[in-house]
């Protein structure tokens, strides 16, 4: 028996730190929404007792640094699973980049394998064991559009944002997210609305989501790797209506309503940039069918 199942890219239409917690890790609150750039994940039903890692990728791990992986071992060993799994990943989402490839091929692995394992599962059981495996996990599981909270596991569903163009460029760099989180100063940065921006989404206003863009990481990035400003400042000359980095970057998005002005930052970046997306919005939440 095999599965396919989409695992698709995040941005951050905002991401705020409010501050370090005790236990090490930093409390955010931050607008994300899934994108129409996914990874394509392929479960394999396995009569021996062995979860496998297949990918044509060499940037993805095929051991337990896999968060697909992981998300089957926990799965396995939480449940008590006899059987096994091949889990093959198909990389469209670039690696790396702020885009949450890892997480939502995670997410995927857990939708999918709750099925093939027929383990009956909800949503929401799926979401806090996928907390376990990475910050961004939770969201992923779900899809759509919300607000995260806490370590990013605590997600409260959002409608979806305004139809729109995204318009992705990623430079031919990774970055470490522990090495931003490492370098942010909280006592001088500026504080992304998230209240204003869920207005605005609430209220379908695409000026307004426009105007309340941030990410407080942005500035780090961009101090470390000038590429990710000139990238940025390519899309605001070409006529962008918004543009911020995803995540902790490399990747900068821009959003844009009308197709002629999309057709003209995408192709002005594909001379400029290694791999440019232009992709609509998901906006609705994944189901369990």
């Amino acid at each position: 028996m095999k599965l396919l199942i989409k695992a698709p890219a995040k941005i951050n239409l905002s991401l705020d730190v409010l501050y370090k917690r005790e236990d090490g890790y930093h409390e955010v609150e931050m607008v994300m929404t899934t994108i129409d750039l996914a990874d394509r994940i392929e479960l394999t039903l396995l009569s021996e007792d062995v979860i496998k890692i297949s990918s044509q990728n060499r940037f993805v791990p095929d051991d337990q640094r896999n968060l697909a992986f992981q998300a089957a071992k926990l799965l396995k060993d939480r449940y008590q699973v006899k059987m096994g799994v091949q889990i093959g990943i198909e990389k469209t989402i670039p690696v790396a980049a702020g885009l949450a490839g890892g997480s939502s091929d995670a997410a995927a692995t857990l939708r999918g394998l709750n099925k093939l394992w027929n383990l009956q599962l909800s949503l929401d059981e799926l979401a806090e064991i996928g907390s376990e495996i990475g910050s961004d996990v939770s969201f992923c599981v779900y899809g759509g559009t919300a607000l995260a909270k806490g370590r990013g596991e605590k997600i409260t569903e959002l409608p979806p944002p305004p139809t729109c163009w995204i318009i992705l460029a990623k430079p031919f760099i990774g970055v470490s997210t522990a090495d931003v989180y490492r370098r942010l100063d909280l006592s001088n940065v500026s504080h992304p609305n998230t209240a204003e921006m869920i207005q605005s989404i609430n209220k379908g206003d695409f000026k307004g989501v426009c105007e309340n863009i941030g990410n407080v990481l942005e500035d780090v990035t961009l101090n470390l790797h000038p590429e990710v400003a000139q990238i940025k400042d390519q899309m605001i000359r070409f006529g962008a209506d918004a543009v911020l980095m995803s995540g902790s970057g490399p990747t900068v998005f821009a959003l844009v309503q009308h197709d002629s002005r999309m057709n003209r930052i995408y192709n002005g970046l594909r001379g400029f940039c290694d791999q440019v997306f232009a992709v609509r919005m998901l906006g609705e939440r994944h189901s369990l069918d």
